[in-house]
């Protein structure tokens, strides 16, 4: 839903994503070179709307997009906001729409608190080329997953699932069977053979 990025890189981060979206082809997902499909309803098109317009009355810059699709009533156009703040609706609400919020930050310290201020924590990523800084944020990040330097994370062997209102307990891999297991703690003590 947000992307925290720091200041010292992000102007030249935002016009790079900005190249990558307008890239994205919208469509039915039965077309060949569709990246992006419909929304789930109507309702969800009006909460994309109603998040992108309230980001925008309060300072958010559109950067591309920002606005339903002629591909037809269920969909909306790839979108970048820049300049979002974490006072808007756009940070604290899940959108599940295809729009990126970029939000500024400048210090290590001020990006985990950004990260953190949610009651969400399915995922987080991170990208740094500075292994000690990669390890200690992911370890601060409320999140049950964290990918560092890499999107896409998740597969039938990964523990999936997350914190908070995200969730509880872990589908997949070994942690996925532990909601169907029954524990037995037995303790034997002073056995005469």
């Amino acid at each position: 839903n947000r992307i925290l990025v720091q200041s010292g890189i992000y102007d030249r981060f935002a016009g790079a994503l900005v190249e990558a979206v307008k890239k994205l082809a919208v469509g039915p997902g039965i077309e060949a070179g569709t990246n992006i499909g419909p929304l789930i309803n109507s309702e969800a098109i009006a909460k994309v709307e109603t998040l992108v317009g309230d980001a925008v009355k309060r300072g958010a810059k559109v950067l591309t997009g920002g606005a339903p699709d002629a591909a037809g009533p269920l969909f909306y156009r790839p979108s970048v906001l820049g300049d979002v703040t974490p006072d808007m609706s756009i940070v604290r609400e899940e959108i599940f729409g295809p729009v990126a919020a970029l939000v500024r930050f400048d210090t290590e310290a001020e990006a985990i608190k950004l990260a953190n201020d949610t009651p969400f924590g399915l995922a987080a990523y991170l990208f740094s080329q500075n292994l000690s800084r990669a390890w200690r944020v992911a370890e601060k990040l409320d999140a049950g997953m964290v990918g560092v330097n890499e999107g896409i994370f998740s597969n039938e062997v990964v523990p999936f699932g997350g914190v908070k209102e995200s969730g509880l307990g872990r589908e997949g891999a070994a942690e996925g069977l532990d909601e169907y297991l029954e524990v037995k703690y037995i303790c034997l003590g002073a056995i005469d053979a």
